[in-house]
């Protein structure tokens, strides 16, 4: 069974006990009945049913119906087909690295105007680093950001113990975390774990005071080969793998990725975002914590923003449901609701800074973390056809860093290939 069947199974059997408990009721005359499409695992998927069972119960005039997807390439594939149908989901959940498509076709509706009438939600309660992200135009807001997760480094307790070694911790440099992967680098365990990519590796850029684009509000092209700081951050990133090794090589991430070396305890380090935690918490023969990244020497500490947002289709003939279902969502008591899954940081900085989010009994101890690097936080370009740039820049580094192309020639290749993607207008990449 593939890994998306098992996900297609979960999910339709969490769907069917919800549907179950509810007495598979429907939508009546007078009932309002809305479409809510997202993506996640079957256990984010009961958090958001739950969510939904609440909102229900609260408004009973208004029925939702949820319907997930596996991963965010499935959502932009159900989305670019049910907007190019005419019929759109009422709400969907989008990453901010995405949603330039659908904002640059008048897809969305924006959501500036229903916040600022809102009598239950006020700008000032969320992150403006989230709310930022989803500035389409730059100024009003496009989408209501639901949470707010950053890069950081998992690490296993249990193996910095054995090597002596000492916990990451805020302010810890490059030359740290490369010394301590070298000592955790041993036989088939592996100091660090990567995934060769424009996401994982900007905040390495930033942090050593190099950018990945020329200009961040209208990029015309990535400058990972022009400027001394950014080159050096690109090289310290690929060195990882091809000169000191403390990485899986190619064909051993190939056969097990990066996230089940960790979760088998044969990993001592993991960069992802909060995404991870559900997972992680399955672990049961040994000790997990969380930590910053590490920070450029004399450079700052910087991350990357990993934000999704609750938008509403444009053109339908009544948001008023949508929208009480996404303020439902972005208040205090939806965002608890997704805390308590471990899945999510609440961009609502209330409920981030309450017990439903930091959960001292369950890992990571140190979710705080999360938190202390809100204001550090960056995020890529939003324009109409980043997600594609994105896509096919990962393809050409992770050739480069499997050193299955020759650095130079691959990295000149990457800016070359990807240079004409940010002059296409919306549609020529046929999104």
């Amino acid at each position: 069974m593939t890994r998306t069947d098992s996900w297609r199974l979960g999910v339709a059997a969490v769907l069917a006990l919800m549907l179950a408990a509810c007495g598979g009721t429907t939508g009546s005359a007078s009932t309002t009945d809305i479409t809510v499409v997202l993506f996640g695992d079957a256990e984010e998927i009961t958090g958001y049913q739950s969510m939904v069972e609440a909102f229900e119960d609260e408004n009973s005039d208004i029925s939702v119906t949820l319907s997930p997807v596996a991963t965010q390439d499935d959502l932009m594939a159900r989305l670019t087909t049910s907007f190019a149908g005419g019929n759109p989901p009422d709400v969907f959940l989008l990453n901010f690295r995405r949603y330039g498509q659908f904002a640059a076709q008048g897809a969305i509706e924006p959501v500036q105007s229903y916040l600022d009438d809102s009598e239950v939600l006020d700008e000032s309660d969320f992150s403006p680093r989230a709310l930022d992200a989803f500035r389409y135009d730059g100024d009003e807001l496009t989408c209501m950001p639901q949470n707010l997760s950053s890069l950081v480094v998992y690490y296993n307790e249990d193996l910095f113990d054995a090597a002596g070694l000492p916990y990451p911790e805020q302010g810890w440099a490059w030359d740290d975390f490369l010394a301590a992967a070298s000592e955790l680098t041993s036989g088939d365990h592996y100091g660090a774990g990567v995934a060769p990519s424009i996401i994982r590796l900007a905040p390495f850029v930033w942090s050593n005071g190099g950018e990945i684009v020329d200009d961040a509000d209208r990029p015309t092209t990535l400058t990972l080969t022009r400027d001394p700081a950014t080159r050096e951050a690109v090289d310290w990133f690929l060195d990882l793998q091809l000169v000191h090794g403390v990485v899986p090589p190619d064909a051993e991430e190939q056969s097990e990725s990066s996230e089940a070396r960790f979760l088998r305890g044969t990993l001592g380090m993991y960069f992802n975002s909060r995404v991870a935690v559900p997972t992680l918490r399955t672990i049961d023969g040994f000790e997990w914590d969380v930590a910053p990244l590490p920070v450029a020497p004399g450079g700052e500490p910087v991350s990357i923003l990993h934000s999704d947002a609750y938008c509403m289709s444009a053109g339908l003939p009544d948001q008023d449901a949508a929208w009480r279902f996404i303020e439902f969502a972005m208040n205090t008591g939806g965002q608890e609701i997704l805390a308590e899954s471990g899945r999510t940081v609440p961009s609502r900085l209330d409920v981030a800074g309450s017990p439903a989010f930091l959960e001292p009994d369950l890992p990571p101890r140190s979710s705080h973390v999360y938190l202390d690097v809100e204001p550090y936080l960056r995020a890529t370009p939003r324009t109409a056809t980043w997600s594609r740039v994105e896509r096919e820049s990962n393809a050409l580094l992770e050739e480069v860093f499997y050193g299955r192309v020759d650095r130079e020639e691959g990295l000149r290749q990457l800016e070359d290939s990807v240079r004409p993607l940010f002059d296409l207008q919306v549609g020529d990449d046929g999104s």
